[in-house]
């Protein structure tokens, strides 16, 4: 994994994307040298432009989530994916080459060409298995336990299509560990520093709580770590592969001296001229899809049209969250909150459709611009929500240090939640967010949040 502007990308899904990038390169370059033929391009000018027309269309691709692997995905999702891909990638494309300052000069078969290629880059590279693709930059783990934790790295590592890792074993420790991990896959206990050398391990995952009392020796771990080789501790663990900060392994001194974590004033101005910018745009594209959206609640159910309801925000503070009423005016008559949940019966016929396309949130662009929420941010719930959740989901209310966003890492992350147990778990991605947010997870939840609602994935 590499850390980028506080957040973590996988290192084989990087090199994906610059092989894509190369790859698109030389075949407009050959196009272009091919269809130039008797006289010789200008290349001078023709080399930049390729380059340039090939990071952007690579860089939109990135954005789409089509080199962005999806734990458990359907063949219905993968394609839905691609499909994205192709319906974004070639009406841009075709203006993009149209601005290319060697566009005038250029065959139209050139263009088509150029065109072909994109399409065939784009379907080799979202059909084609991801693990395949990235097999010549597969990391050697090894998991250093074998007890529950053990097991659940080497879940996590090994989900269907997400395959990015070879595990070489898991390595015992002293103590009398339980072996809950498969027994084929455990190694004769043995020095760690050997076993990585022999096995040629690039990355050890300590998968052990418990270190005293001569469990695991730290001498061996800071060999391996000089000998080049990447250590990781559960936290970490989760922190990179899986965009969370995990509840189970959280301590509160982690939270005080660890990395992260930071509120400067800087970051906050930044992040309230990215709402205003963006929010403004958005709500001006937005307007007609409102206007009707609207029209079809009054038709269908009369007004009210909009909904207002207290939430909780930064430091704890409350606010109305304004949205369009998906539910029949009686939803709630006896005055008692429910969870909302995905095939909830209160939900009117145009509110499901609003609520599937995330048309029913637009309203809180006007929350945004008021400076109540932010476009990207962990979602706002309700009081008595929150002082349940509080009670018994330990660090619960360190997601309300920043502002709630209309969106969110654990929304395009995780499913729709409808209890307790799904809020513990999108506040570990909650926690993630509040940890390493920047400008770049902002847009990078921004367009996650398009993918989700065009192909059907993640929250429902």
């Amino acid at each position: 994994m590499l850390k980028v502007f506080s957040h973590y990308l996988p290192t084989h899904t990087l090199q994906q994307v610059l092989f894509d990038a190369v790859t698109l390169f030389a075949v407009v370059v050959a196009a272009i040298a091919l269809q130039s033929a008797p006289s010789a391009p200008d290349w001078a000018v023709c080399l930049p432009s390729a380059l340039a027309f090939a990071a952007i269309m690579i860089t939109l691709n990135a954005a789409m989530g089509l080199y962005r692997p999806v734990y458990q995905r359907s063949h219905r999702q993968a394609f839905a994916r691609v499909a994205l891909s192709l319906v974004v990638s070639v009406p841009v494309a075709y203006v993009i080459f149209g601005l290319l300052p060697w566009a005038e000069i250029a065959p139209h078969s050139l263009q088509i060409s150029v065109l072909i290629l994109l399409c065939s880059l784009l379907l080799v590279r979202g059909l084609v298995n991801q693990r395949q693709a990235a097999g010549l930059f597969i990391p050697r783990v090894l998991i250093v336990g074998t007890g529950r934790d053990a097991q659940m790295v080497h879940h996590d590592l090994t989900r269907p299509l997400q395959r990015s890792v070879e595990i070489v074993g898991f390595l015992p420790v002293s103590g009398g560990e339980r072996i809950e991990v498969d027994p084929v896959g455990v190694l004769p206990p043995g020095s760690l520093v050997d076993v990585v050398r022999n096995l040629r391990v690039d990355e050890v995952i300590v998968a052990v709580r418990e270190r005293r009392g001569g469990v695991l020796s730290l001498r061996e771990l800071l060999d391996c770590k000089l000998a080049g080789i990447r250590i990781l501790d559960l936290s970490s663990f989760f922190e990179r592969v899986q965009g969370q900060v995990r509840l189970d392994s959280l301590r509160a001194s982690w939270l005080i001296y660890g990395d992260g974590f930071r509120q400067g004033w800087a970051r906050t101005f930044v992040k309230r001229c990215f709402d205003l910018v963006v929010g403004t745009t958005l709500l001006i594209l937005a307007a007609p899809i409102m206007l009707v959206t609207a029209l079809l609640i009054l038709i269908e159910d009369g007004a009210p049209i909009f909904y207002a309801q207290e939430r909780v925000g930064r430091g704890g503070r409350t606010f109305r969250v304004v949205k369009f009423r998906s539910m029949r005016r009686d939803a709630e008559k006896d005055g008692k909150p429910r969870w909302a949940t995905s095939n909830d019966d209160r939900v009117t016929r145009i509110g499901k459709i609003i609520r599937k396309l995330r048309i029913d949130e637009l309203p809180q662009l006007f929350n945004v611009l008021a400076g109540e929420m932010s476009l990207v941010g962990p979602r706002p719930e309700r009081p008595y929500f929150v002082d349940q959740l509080t009670q018994q989901i330990p660090f619960y209310a360190v997601r309300h240090c920043v502002k709630s966003g209309v969106t969110g890492w654990a929304q395009v992350r995780y499913q729709y939640g409808a209890s307790v147990d799904d809020a513990a778990e999108k506040l570990q991605y909650d926690l993630y967010y509040v940890k390493n947010h920047s400008l770049i997870l902002d847009t990078l939840v921004l367009f996650e949040t398009v993918r989700v609602v065009l192909t059907g994935e993640g929250a429902h």
